[in-house]
């Protein structure tokens, strides 16, 4: 088996595709209308997809939730280059960009949202 999506209830589905595309390289690949808007986001290879939208259910609080429990990771040729451009466009820094002891460059943010997103650059290749 392989997993198709994961999916996060958010108050404005739209808001947040439209971020996702214009900063994260995300493409949408199937968008509902009211009162869901359920709107799959693709990633650039269609690898990874994940769902976003609206129910009326008590969001989580993403800003509160330790982003080692939950966050998206994406990797990014140029680490800070890349934090540099989504604090310009609202995320927030977490923990700023730091090397661990395999090599490899990690950086969390939050997304104007609250949603922990890690950039990660591998030294070695994990996939």
């Amino acid at each position: 088996m392989n997993v198709e999506h994961i999916a996060f209830v958010v108050e404005d589905p739209n808001a947040v595709a439209d971020w996702y595309c214009q900063n994260m390289g995300m493409r949408v690949v199937r968008k509902g209308g009211p009162p869901t808007y359920m709107t799959f986001l693709a990633d650039e290879d269609g690898g990874t997809m994940f769902e976003i939208y609206a129910q009326d259910v008590e969001l989580p609080d993403y800003g509160a939730i330790d982003p080692l429990i939950l966050h998206f990771a994406y990797y990014a040729e140029d680490v800070e280059g890349t934090r540099d451009k989504l604090v310009a466009a609202s995320a927030t820094v977490v923990q700023e960009p730091f090397e661990t002891d395999a090599g490899d460059t990690l950086c969390m943010l939050r997304d104007p949202w609250g949603l922990a997103v890690q950039l990660v650059h591998r030294k070695e290749p994990m996939a």
